[in-house]
């Protein structure tokens, strides 16, 4: 049997907890999510490292899952886009039964492994395409469709799983074997399985977007600007990392539709705009390197 669905040892009588001790053994069931994710530590810097050129290279991410594990997938893909700018074609996410099972559980899509192919196929994965693949059993007929289906193009695959020895990890390219064991309430992998597969996917694409110069020294430079809170952090982001007050700030963002890199590149080597956006396309996007550079002269 597998760990993730083996009924615990700890708690055989939670049922008749008084609430107070309810909580305390649902919330320190989920401390084992954070050590199995520290174990795993190793398998999820091969993982940034073999993502990150691939994706420099053009490629997209592409999270597959069933049930939690798909739900969190399409969670951390959406999320990418207003906190660095990710175009949305470039964060896919496919969930077994659809759209609909974001919402509503689908029985029995996740069974469907040679669905779990054609929905991988019919986006067209290519070479430089990074297939993150996420079951907790690690044996999930749709994602293990999807999986055969990315290997068999050479796109790189990342297995995510909460049980040893399985063949989800075992087949992808790099798999990540978060050790969470059983759940308190036997079977409910939403709990500390989920978690911990929810700090991996965060720490992936957080990483990648870190390396592609989205961040810099700590500061969520590429942010979509695009309601009032929003704006309001574009402004306290330039102010930190240039020292400027805030029209100071406000009146370059406002020049450069609110582009935090260019607004501190500007601000920090006292160009126009234009010339701040052309320093950074020079460096790749990197706000390090750009303040780096020189301008060259108009001809």
């Amino acid at each position: 049997m597998l760990k993730t669905e083996t009924p615990s040892t700890q708690h055989p009588d939670l049922d008749r907890y008084p609430v107070d001790l309810l909580v305390d053994a649902l919330v320190d069931d989920q401390a084992h999510a954070v050590r199995a994710v520290q174990a795993a530590a190793p398998a999820i810097v091969a993982a940034v490292e073999a993502m990150t050129p691939r994706i420099a290279g053009g490629g997209r991410l592409i999270y597959v899952g069933a049930g939690t594990s798909g739900r969190l997938g399409i969670l951390d893909s959406v999320e990418l886009f207003p906190t660095f700018s990710w175009p949305h074609q470039r964060a896919v996410a496919l969930l077994a039964g659809g759209v609909g099972a974001m919402f509503e559980a689908v029985e029995g899509a996740e069974d469907d492994r040679a669905k779990g192919a054609s929905d991988l196929r019919l986006l067209y994965p290519g070479f430089n395409d990074v297939v993150l693949l996420v079951a907790a059993s690690g044996t999930t007929p749709y994602v293990l469709g999807a999986l055969q289906a990315a290997r068999t193009v050479g796109a790189l695959t990342v297995g995510i799983v909460n049980n040893p020895g399985t063949p989800l990890a075992a087949g992808a390219d790099v798999g990540i074997t978060l050790d969470t064991g059983p759940e308190v309430i036997s079977g409910s992998t939403r709990l500390k399985a989920g978690t911990a597969q929810k700090i991996v996917l965060n720490t992936l694409s957080s990483a990648l977007m870190v390396r592609l110069h989205k961040v810099y020294g700590n500061l969520m430079v590429d942010v979509q600007a695009n309601n009032t809170k929003l704006v309001e952090r574009a402004i306290q982001l330039t102010m930190h990392a240039t020292g400027a007050d805030a029209d100071a700030a406000r009146g370059v963002l406002e020049q450069c539709h609110f582009q935090v890199k260019v607004a501190i590149v500007a601000l920090l080597k006292q160009l126009d705009v234009a010339s701040a956006q052309a320093l950074l396309d020079a460096a790749q996007g990197d706000v390090r390197a750009a303040l780096a550079g020189a301008v060259t002269p108009a001809a």
